[in-house]
């Protein structure tokens, strides 16, 4: 399901400054010669097996899924992929994409840094300059991320208007392409934003979904749901893309509900207080104020605190196509804490969103039914946030004794 000149129903466009409109218009043209080209295929789909590690694998969730009855509960790892998230599957194709047409210099705007990282490593990978721009209050929060990504190479720039948060570094990447297009790709890191990023991105993250149904099919499951978490909306648009124009199965976005239903206290706009507004170069539903302007937003995870979402994702959510609900920061603690212990792995804040919503629905579900969740990335980088939740005094006198040695 792609736009229809830029559209998703009354969602999506093309609302820039005059100066990008030719840069968009070349990056839409290269991205349509691209996607019919054997050889950049065929590149895109090597470095996917060699450097990404696809297929990423779809496990079982036996424990948990014994545990809660229900439906059987599987899980596809995106956390396995390198630099430890599903970003690197957009990524890759882009930068390819920004190298097919000339451009050496690569910026891109970063929240939970996953982005950043898998940007700044493609961008490493492929002799690329590379510039993340990056919130400071998400800077604070996520520093393992920014470490990462400057041993990679990039620069990472500090975004200290606004709230210092994913919103604000997108603001200054748009700023710094309308003045560097001739030479630099910008690389959006979710399906949001003009067109044609929304169209691009949804394919090269569709990979997912692609395996996804693959490895249903040859473990003989029947798909009864699908669960992502939805900030911009990167990896539930790749999840659900090959089962849009379908029925079946139920597509589920899980929002971040945060601290509560006020104001400033979250960010679910499907599920909460969205409006219709344009904001960043498309029109989609935004958590605005009376006056248009964009309110801000909070969640424990710094990848789902975007006051937008996708235009997509907010065309399939108005015609009930998918279902979103909000899942609150204690809430994907809990989730997170449960999946640890009783499968071994480490969801990150931002998928533990996903994973609660799934442990709500699938006990609700036939047991000849699957229920697979999409464990966008991995909580690696989520460290300093889980330990001091989870482990709070251990961790602030680990941190004071290591701070003492330095």
């Amino acid at each position: 399901m792609s736009s229809v000149q830029g559209f998703f129903g009354e969602f999506g466009g093309r609302y820039v400054a005059e100066v990008l409109r030719g840069a968009l218009e070349e990056l839409e043209a290269g991205f349509r010669q691209a996607s019919e080209d054997p050889e950049f295929l065929e590149e895109l789909d090597q470095l996917s097996r060699l450097y990404i590690g696809r297929p990423t694998p779809l496990l079982p969730a036996e424990n948990s899924s014994r545990i809660l009855g229900g439906a059987r509960i599987y899980i596809k790892l995106e956390g396995l992929a390198n630099t430890g998230a599903h970003k690197i599957n957009n990524a890759l194709g882009q930068a390819l994409l920004a190298r097919r047409l000339g451009k050496r210099r690569i910026i891109a705007e970063t929240g939970a840094g996953q982005h950043g990282c898998a940007v700044a490593a493609v961008c490493a990978k492929l002799g690329l300059s590379c510039r993340v721009y990056m919130g400071e209050v998400d800077i604070r929060r996520q520093r393992p991320n920014v470490f990462w990504m400057e041993r990679f190479g990039a620069e990472v720039a500090p975004v200290r208007s606004g709230s210092g948060t994913l919103k604000d570094a997108v603001n200054e990447a748009l700023r710094d392409w309308a003045g560097s297009f001739q030479d630099t790709h910008y690389l959006l890191g979710s399906a949001l934003g003009p067109s044609p990023y929304p169209d691009m991105v949804r394919e090269f993250q569709s990979v997912i979904g692609r395996e996804t149904e693959a490895q249903a099919r040859e473990q003989g499951l029947e798909l009864e749901a699908l669960v992502a978490c939805v900030g911009g909306g990167s990896n539930a648009i790749g999840f659900f893309a090959p089962f849009l124009e379908r029925g079946r199965p139920r597509l589920i976005g899980a929002e971040a509900g945060g601290r509560g239903a006020g104001r400033g206290e979250h960010a679910a706009r499907m599920s909460g207080s969205g409006r219709t507004g344009i904001v960043q170069g498309y029109k989609s539903l935004f958590l605005l104020d009376e006056d248009g302007q964009v309110l801000p937003t909070h969640s424990i995870s710094a990848g789902l605190d975007y006051p937008g979402i996708g235009p997509q994702l907010a065309h399939l959510g108005r015609a009930g196509r998918i279902e979103f609900t909000q899942v609150g920061d204690r809430e994907a603690l809990e989730a997170l804490d449960f999946f640890a212990r009783r499968e071994g792995l480490i969801f990150a804040l931002e998928s533990a969103h996903a994973a609660a919503a799934a442990l709500r629905l699938a006990p609700t579900l036939a047991a000849d039914k699957a229920l697979v969740v999409n464990m966008s990335g991995r909580g690696d980088k989520d460290l300093f946030i889980l330990a001091s939740a989870l482990d709070g005094s251990a961790w602030r006198e680990f941190l004071s004794r290591e701070a003492t040695h330095a």
